[in-house]
Formats: C-alpha cells, sequence, structure tokens
C-alpha cells in the first residue's frame, strides 16, 4: 500500500495582534476536524497577522503559541506547522514551527524577509532550510515571500512536500496562485499554500487561495472563502511520476554561496 499523507489546510481571518483570541479560535477550528488527519497547516503570524509591531506582542507569546501547539499536537494526535511572531534574546524573528504529534518540534525561520513592509528591518531572517521527516514523507516547509525565490526552494534534497504558509494580499493574489503551481511543477513535488483571508489591522485585504497542486501542477483543492480545506497526498503518484518523467535529474548543478 502506498504512503498517504491527509493534510487539513486552515484558511482563517486573524485577529490583530491578540495571540489569545487567535489561539482560541484556532483550537475551535481545529476541534472541529472530523476523520483522521495527519498534518494541519496554519497561515503566517497566525497568532497576530502580518505585524510589524512586535513591540506590541508580549514577549512570552511566542513560547505561549508554541506551548499551544504542542498541547494540540499532543490532543489531537496531529502535527501542526505555522509560523509567529517568537522574540529570543532580544532579536525578533518570523519563525515557523513544526510541531510532531509526541510535541517535539522543529523551527525554521524565514529567509527572505519582506522588504516592502520593512520586515528585513524588524525580524531577523533566517538562512538555513529545513526538511522534516513525517510518516514516509520529506516536507519542506517556506514562508510566504519565499514563494518569490526559486533557487532556495529548490529541490536538491528530493522531498516530497513543499508548503508556504502566507499572509499574501488580494492586489498581488495572481502571483501567488502562478508561483505555487510552478513550484510544483519545477520541483516535482506536491505543493501547498496555505493564506489568510480578511482585512488585517492595517487595512490590507487577503483573498485566501489557499491550495495544493500535485507535481504536475494540477490544482486538488481551492478556496477563497473562510473554511478548512483537506486533500490527501500519496508517495506512489510522486514516485511513479518521478520515475517516468526523471525530469529532477536534469537539474543544473550549482550552490548557493
Amino acid at each position: 500500500m502506498s504512503l498517504k499523507l491527509k493534510i487539513a489546510l486552515v484558511q482563517s481571518h486573524l485577529i490583530w495582534e491578540n495571540p489569545q483570541s487567535n489561539r482560541e479560535a484556532f483550537s475551535k477550528k481545529i476541534d472541529s476536524i472530523s476523520g483522521d488527519v495527519d498534518l494541519i497547516i496554519l497561515p503566517e503570524m497566525f497568532s497576530t497577522g502580518f505585524t510589524m509591531n512586535p513591540q506590541n506582542i508580549d514577549t512570552s507569546e511566542g513560547i505561549n503559541t508554541v506551548e499551544w501547539m504542542r498541547k494540540t499536537a499532543l490532543k489531537k494526535e496531529v502535527a501542526i506547522v505555522g509560523s509567529i511572531v517568537f522574540t529570543e534574546n532580544n532579536k525578533n524573528f518570523n519563525r515557523l514551527f513544526f510541531v510532531y504529534p509526541n510535541g517535539k518540534y522543529k523551527s525554521y525561520d524565514k529567509k527572505h524577509a519582506f522588504t516592502l513592509a520593512g520586515e528585513d528591518q524588524i525580524y531577523k531572517a533566517g538562512d538555513t532550510k529545513l526538511i522534516v521527516d513525517y510518516k514516509g514523507f520529506k516536507i519542506c516547509p517556506l514562508i510566504c515571500y519565499d514563494l518569490r525565490f526559486p533557487v532556495w526552494a529548490r529541490n536538491v534534497e528530493d522531498y516530497d512536500v513543499l508548503i508556504y504558509v502566507a499572509n499574501w494580499p488580494k492586489p498581488r493574489i495572481d502571483a501567488w496562485d502562478s508561483l505555487l503551481k510552478a513550484r510544483a511543477i519545477e520541483n516535482m513535488s506536491y505543493c501547498i499554500g496555505v493564506n489568510r483571508i480578511g482585512l488585517d489591522g492595517l487595512g490590507y485585504e487577503y483573498s485566501g487561495h489557499s491550495a495544493t497542486y500535485d507535481v504536475l501542477g494540477n490544482q486538488l483543492v481551492y478556496s477563497e472563502k473562510e473554511e478548512i480545506l483537506c486533500t490527501t497526498l500519496y508517495k506512489n503518484d510522486i514516485d511513479s511520476t518521478r520515475n517516468k518523467l526523471k525530469f529532477l535529474e536534469d537539474r543544473d548543478e550549482f550552490n548557493l554561496i
């Protein structure tokens, strides 16, 4: 039997700079998920919205949200991934956490800070790609603006699933749609994007478009409203398509320096 991974994409409105209220709202959404799920994906900065004011967030809230993710993962026996505002050693990060069902976790700091919003002046950028092994799948989780930079996502690790968590605004949503599909095709992997919806505290509008694409760029699920999308990924589909087409074997060889 082929390995499979059941995933829930949580497309949601976010309450501006209010971690406690967002955690409570996501707890209700997660509790509403019926059936077996292996991985739950939340948006970028899901506990605050895409704020450039980390000073408005108590430094304890990052730890509180990670602990909430751990407790939720243990309770639901599911993995959870999403990014949050996290403060450490007096430095701020847009940090993604992948929490396993046993409560252990790994983290990734957003590589490409969104300079248009001044994120590069406020949050320290990461420099290390994260590859997660989970239930027979290799997963590469990235954050929002990373989507515009294909070299960073380049599939040199033979990962199976590429994930983007985001706060991607409505005026540029066509780029989101196009780039998610492109990342799936060029990396011969499933590509999943989870965006938010609604207005943020600055009046920017978000229209969702959370989606899953297969290794050939076919769209499997898609939504523009507040809802939870469920999709199942199949390891055999990845392996059989790669073995048949072998496009990844023709990759150009180069290194990031």
